[in-house]
């Protein structure tokens, strides 16, 4: 039975109450110290440390969503490495594709992103994704690949329990987007295990995130080349997030 990532970003969302409020819930819930699953949260950065604190003593790993490639330095606006680690997140959101399509993140600047991550001993989370016109031309193979590529480039055979990628088509995301079939996507997760293997070594865990919802959070986690779940708003309530991890964890569990 293999242990799937079940987690979720926050995105520009909650209160400190709010962010509070959900850490607690879910410390109190079975799955803080489950061993089926590797569950982890990504809060906006004014609420990491406090999120981290409440959870602390859980299996839950706690993450940011973006930081700069410096230690420190002239980047008003922007949070090193070490600022993350100092807040206790041990993980790091790197390239979601609404950093590239809003702020300008490039496969250059995800590339010194998870350099500085894995120096710092953070796990990097890499997104990457094709558009709706990439997927319609059949592009989307060799543009994952590309993105793959690129971010894995300066670490290579570290990458191994430092990076993991996931999958999120930007046709699928956000409100209004469409899941992918989980055969499809299950398809281009099997190549992306192979193209790590192939840079780093031996195959990354490969997430999906794209509209997952309690209907197709199962279907998608029993697919045999999908390592986790990178959820968004059906997980920004505690009990959606729950029994998100409760049913995945049942359905792997029936068919292990």
């Amino acid at each position: 039975m293999k242990t799937p990532w079940i987690g979720t970003s926050w995105k520009m969302n909650k209160t400190r109450a709010e962010a509070r409020a959900f850490a607690e819930a879910l410390k109190a819930s079975p799955f803080a110290n489950t061993l089926k699953a590797q569950p982890f949260v990504i809060p906006p950065f004014p609420y990491i440390a406090e999120v981290a604190d409440i959870l602390s003593g859980t299996r839950v790993k706690v993450g940011a969503q973006n930081m700069h490639w410096a230690d420190s330095g002239a980047w008003t606006g922007e949070v090193s490495p070490l600022m993350v680690k100092d807040c206790g997140a041990t993980l790091v959101e790197l390239g979601h594709s609404e950093r590239r399509s809003h702020f300008g993140e490039t496969d250059e600047t995800v590339a010194r992103k998870v350099a500085a991550a894995v120096k710092h001993g953070l796990i990097a989370l890499v997104c990457i994704g094709d558009t709706r016109s990439e997927y319609e031309a059949g592009a989307t193979a060799d543009v994952l690949a590309k993105q793959t590529r690129y971010a894995l480039r300066d670490v290579g055979k570290t990458a191994p329990g430092k990076v993991i990628i996931a999958y999120e088509p930007v046709w699928s995301i956000g409100e209004g987007g469409i899941p992918a079939d989980p055969a499809f996507a299950n398809a281009q997760h099997a190549k992306l295990k192979d193209l790590t293997k192939e840079i780093a070594g031996q195959p990354l865990p490969i997430l999906y995130g794209g509209s997952v919802n309690p209907q197709n959070c199962c279907d998608l986690a029993a697919m045999s080349d999908i390592d986790g779940l990178f959820i968004g708003r059906s997980a920004w309530d505690p009990a959606g997030y729950i029994g998100i991890i409760e049913a995945v964890t049942r359905r792997l569990g029936e068919t292990a």
